[in-house]
């Protein structure tokens, strides 16, 4: 019997990778055409438009493909989630940290292959305040970085997601924040950043938290405890190895549930934009989303 052809709509972020976006995606859907596919594409206005569209094409039966960068797949993922749907992604921007751990291809005819007859898996994700994050969230000096990166489009990707950093650096101050992981007590500390994470992985490849699993049940929260500016640099030079957990002011812990606030105004930030303001409470939903993807 004739395996079912998928059907697929496309949520397309047209600002995406310096506005390439449907230059990526025309060239797979035209092989997922060929292969007898139903295609149809939505260019998304808003965040708000794009959950709307991923849901109503999971409501559907269609497979949303994310076409865009990591807050496009944040979108697409919160609409596949809503929607009971199944989602697939072609990175078309600039971070593509969830495509890149995940370990997608990035040529037309694989990325089609894929979405035609690829598997699916499950994998956790995200709850930030009501909005649907698969990768991770971070509130601090990282955070300050993305308002920074995405003030700077015109700056190439790679040269961008290592100066942004080092503009955050020169102008933030520790700040006193207040942690509880599940049930246990509410800790204060003076840091840098608080990473709740799901797959550990952003700022164009680095691996900020190693231990974190797409699909393990478990979110990974990791605090960069005070220090000086010194330290910082020290920090981001060791993340390109996954060294940097090792370091004192470094802790982590795993739980289901974590609630952040701080003594001042921090942006809460996931995959690539900002979308929350403190108090945060994120909390893991265990193999919410359905997901194409190499086993």
């Amino acid at each position: 019997m004739a395996t079912e052809v998928r059907a697929f709509t496309a949520v397309v972020n047209p600002v995406s990778g310096g506005g390439k976006a449907f230059a990526h995606w025309e060239p797979v859907a035209e092989l997922l055409r060929a292969a007898g596919a139903t295609v149809r594409a939505e260019r998304t206005r808003s965040r708000e438009h794009a959950v709307q569209c991923a849901t109503e094409a999971a409501r559907r039966g269609e497979v949303v493909v994310a076409v865009g960068g990591d807050g496009m797949v944040r979108d697409a993922a919160d609409g596949a989630v809503r929607g009971g749907g199944t989602l697939g992604i072609v990175p078309a921007g600039r971070g593509n940290d969830l495509a890149r751990a995940l370990g997608l291809p990035t040529d037309p005819a694989g990325l089609a292959r894929l979405l035609l007859e690829g598997p699916t898996r499950q994998i956790d994700v995200l709850d930030v305040n009501g909005v649907i994050a698969p990768g991770n969230v971070y509130i601090g000096i990282d955070s300050l970085a993305t308002r920074i990166i995405n003030a700077s489009r015109w700056v190439p990707a790679l040269l961008l997601y290592r100066l942004a950093p080092v503009r955050a650096i020169l102008s933030w101050r520790p700040a006193g924040y207040t942690v509880r992981v599940d049930d246990t007590a509410e800790q204060r500390m003076r840091a840098h950043t608080v990473v709740i994470a799901n797959s550990g992985a952003y700022g164009h490849g680095l691996r900020i938290v190693p231990p974190a699993v797409l699909d393990d049940g478990l979110l990974d929260v990791m605090v960069v405890g005070d220090g000086p500016r010194s330290m910082i640099v020290k920090f981001m030079s060791e993340a390109k190895q996954g060294t940097h957990v090792h370091r004192p002011e470094v802790s982590l812990r795993t739980g289901l549930t974590v609630t952040v606030d701080a003594d001042r105004p921090v942006p809460v930030c996931a995959d690539g934009d900002e979308i929350a303001h403190l108090p945060a409470t994120v909390t893991l939903l265990p193999a919410a989303l359905t997901i194409i993807a190499p086993a």
